[in-house]
C-alpha cells in the first residue's frame, strides 16, 4: 500500500482545511484505483430545483465509481475536480470518511425537517470501495436512529452486508430500496457495466432482500437502443425480474448527457461502429431519446410486467412514526422522529 498526502488546492478546498490523503491498494480488486481520502464540509446535498427526480436531498458517500459503465450520467461531475470523465471516473475515487458522522449531525440540527434522503442516484454508494471503507452501516444506522425516510439505488451486492440495520430501520421509518438491472444478456453486461456483479446477482439480491420482508423494486436501466431493446431482450429481463421477487420494474431508456455522452459514443465508435449515425440521429435533440421511442419501451415493459404479474413502482403513502406514551415504553424506538412519505428512486 502507497500513502501519499495530496498538496491540491481545488480539491482540498471543496472537501474542507485538512489534507486529502491518496491510497493505492496493491491488492488485486483495487489493483489500478486510487482512493482519496477526504474530510468533507457536508454530506446532505439538495437536489437542483430543475432536476426530474421526485426526491429533494440526497447522500453520496462515494465521487467516482469501479462499476465503470461506458453510459454513467455522473461521469461530468468529475469534472469539477479537475479529474478525468473517462478511465479517472472509473478508477480515481473520492471517498468522504467522514460520511456517517457528518450525517448524524445534519438529523440532529434544529433545522432538519426529517426529509426524505436518496442514496444510490448519482454514484453507487455499494460499489467495490464500500467493502473496504464501511461507510454505509453508519449512515443507515444514523438514518434509522432518527427514523428519517431514505431510499437507496444500487448495482451491487454488498447491501446484503446490511442486511441486519436495513431490517432496523424498516421498523421505524420508510425505507425504499432497488435494485438496478437494465438487461439479462451477459455479452451487453460484460462491455457496457464491466465492473458490476452480474444481472443474476443483483436478481439474488433481489431475492435476498424480498426474502427478509425488505420489498426490494428493480429499476430496468438502462435500456440501450438497438443493443438491449429486442422484444425477446425485454422479454427476458422482465421475466428474470419477476421470478426474483421484486416488488415493481421501472423502465428507464439510455440517456447520454454531456460527460458520458462522449465517452460512450467513443466506445459505440470502437465496439459497435454501425450504429454511431443511428445513435446521432436518435440522441440529435439533446441527452433524451425522443419521446415516441421511450414511450414504446415503456408500454411493452409494462405489458411484460403485467404478463408476469408486477407492474410499475408506485409511489409509498405517508406513514408516521408512532410516539410512546412514556419514554420508557418497551417498544419504543431508540429515537423518534417525524413520519415521511416513501419517495420513489424511479
Amino acid at each position: 500500500m502507497r500513502w501519499d498526502n495530496l498538496a491540491d488546492n481545488t480539491t482540498s478546498a471543496l472537501f474542507g482545511a485538512d489534507s486529502v490523503t491518496t491510497r493505492t491498494f496493491d491488492t488485486p480488486e483495487f489493483r489500478g484505483i486510487t482512493f482519496h481520502e477526504v474530510r468533507a464540509r457536508s454530506i446532505v446535498n439538495r437536489v437542483p430545483g430543475a432536476s426530474r427526480m421526485p426526491f429533494e436531498w440526497t447522500v453520496n458517500p462515494y465521487r467516482g465509481c469501479t462499476h465503470a459503465c461506458v453510459y454513467c450520467f455522473a461521469r461530468k461531475t468529475h469534472s469539477y475536480l479537475d479529474l478525468d470523465t473517462g478511465l479517472g471516473f472509473d478508477s480515481q475515487i473520492v471517498v468522504k470518511i467522514n460520511a456517517p458522522e457528518l450525517l448524524r449531525r445534519r438529523l440532529a440540527s434544529p433545522g432538519w425537517q426529517g426529509a426524505h434522503i436518496a442514496m444510490g442516484t448519482n454514484v453507487d454508494c455499494y460499489q467495490r470501495a464500500e467493502g473496504r471503507y464501511r461507510l454505509m452501516p453508519g449512515i443507515i444506522g444514523a438514518l434509522r436512529d432518527h427514523a428519517n425516510p431514505f431510499s437507496i439505488l444500487t448495482k451491487g451486492t454488498l447491501i446484503l452486508r446490511d442486511l441486519d440495520v436495513l431490517r432496523q430501520a424498516t421498523d421505524v421509518t420508510e425505507v425504499g430500496v432497488c435494485v438496478s438491472v437494465g438487461f439479462t444478456d451477459r455479452e451487453l453486461w460484460r462491455t457496457v457495466e464491466p465492473g458490476t456483479p452480474s444481472p443474476e446477482r443483483r436478481l439474488d439480491v433481489v431475492r435476498t432482500l424480498t426474502g427478509h420482508g425488505i420489498g426490494c423494486g428493480v429499476l430496468m436501466a438502462p435500456v440501450v437502443p438497438f443493443l438491449g431493446d429486442h422484444p425477446d431482450q425485454l422479454r427476458a429481463t422482465v421475466r428474470a425480474i419477476a421470478a426474483s421477487g421484486a416488488t415493481s420494474v421501472t423502465p428507464l431508456v439510455l440517456h447520454l448527457r454531456p460527460g458520458a455522452r462522449e465517452w460512450f459514443m467513443a466506445w459505440l465508435g470502437r465496439e459497435h461502429p454501425h450504429l454511431v449515425r443511428r445513435y446521432e440521429r436518435l440522441y440529435a435533440e439533446g441527452a433524451y431519446a425522443p419521446k415516441w421511442y421511450q414511450r414504446r419501451i415503456t408500454r411493452h415493459v409494462h405489458e411484460l410486467a403485467t404478463e408476469f404479474g408486477i407492474g410499475p413502482a408506485q409511489r409509498g403513502t405517508p406513514r408516521r412514526i408512532p410516539v410512546p406514551d412514556r419514554p420508557d415504553a418497551p417498544d419504543a424506538p431508540a429515537h423518534t422522529g417525524p413520519g415521511g412519505t416513501q419517495l420513489s428512486l424511479l
